[in-house]
């Protein structure tokens, strides 16, 4: 009796176990891709009495226009805006409380809604989160944290005029631009640590406005409470709210 070669035998047995490694290997990637999107969705959420508060501001009006979230001054507006992206997983409501005074002087502010609330999967131009104040004259971008790294990227933008750090730092070189940049730091960011701001300052322009907050955490940016990684702040929220306010303030009157 004749028997099929060896060779023959062990060709569609190979086959099997090829099929069920890759059977394998995609339902292991399947099941990583559902648990970074779980997780790109556990975001840090506003705090809600601060939220309220900025709400019920009758000199702040704001609106939810799906990709953003756009404040605007009920009274005279100065012709200035910024288009601000939030930090890594940090809801885009918590940092109405950080504008909310310097949308009351009149500044117009767009606070993005980054794509699985991670800018640096958002690769949409400025011009998409501009339209939403066509009135304005003027435009800086900023961001805090990791949403800081992505604004130094929009800050390419030929028509952007300023550029605003907050807890953040650059990875793009803009040393030789003439913007107009603030860099807001806290002495006690365990996340972005002063010595990380440091070592990223030779690629802000040498005019660039250096401001650390004595005490102030990576989480006084934002009204969000307590983060992970964090060092504890050794000055209250109003403190260093007050003091980010003033900085930027100062800035923004630049800017006019």
């Amino acid at each position: 009796m004749s028997t099929a070669p060896r060779s023959d035998r062990r060709g569609p047995t190979r086959r099997r176990r090829l099929l069920r490694i890759v059977s394998w290997v995609l339902a292991v990637l399947l099941v990583l891709v559902l648990v970074f999107l779980v997780w790109a969705h556990i975001v840090l959420q506003g705090t809600r009495s601060a939220a309220l508060t900025v709400w019920r501001d009758d000199r702040v009006s704001v609106r939810d226009a799906g990709d953003a979230v756009v404040m605007t001054p009920t009274g005279i507006a100065d012709g200035v805006g910024i288009v601000f992206v939030p930090g890594a997983k940090v809801d885009p409501y918590a940092y109405m409380a950080t504008f909310r005074q310097v949308v009351a002087d009149g500044t117009t502010v767009v606070i993005t809604k980054p794509t699985l609330n991670l800018a640096f999967f958002d690769r949409r131009p400025l011009t998409r989160f501009e339209a939403h104040a066509p009135d304005v004259r003027t435009w800086a971008v900023g961001g805090h944290s990791l949403g800081g790294v992505r604004a130094c990227q929009l800050a390419e933008d030929r028509d952007v005029a300023g550029l605003l750090l907050l807890g953040s730092y650059c990875a793009d070189d803009r040393s030789d631009s003439d913007l107009d940049v603030l860099s807001v730091s806290g002495s006690r960011d365990g996340l972005s640590t002063p010595e990380d701001v440091a070592a990223a300052r030779d690629l802000l322009p040498a005019s660039a406005t250096m401001t650390e907050i004595a005490g102030a955490d990576h989480a006084a940016f934002g009204a969000y409470g307590a983060q992970p990684g964090d060092l504890p702040a050794t000055v209250s929220r109003r403190e260093s709210g007050r003091a980010i306010t003033a900085a930027v303030e100062s800035w923004v009157r630049d800017l006019r």
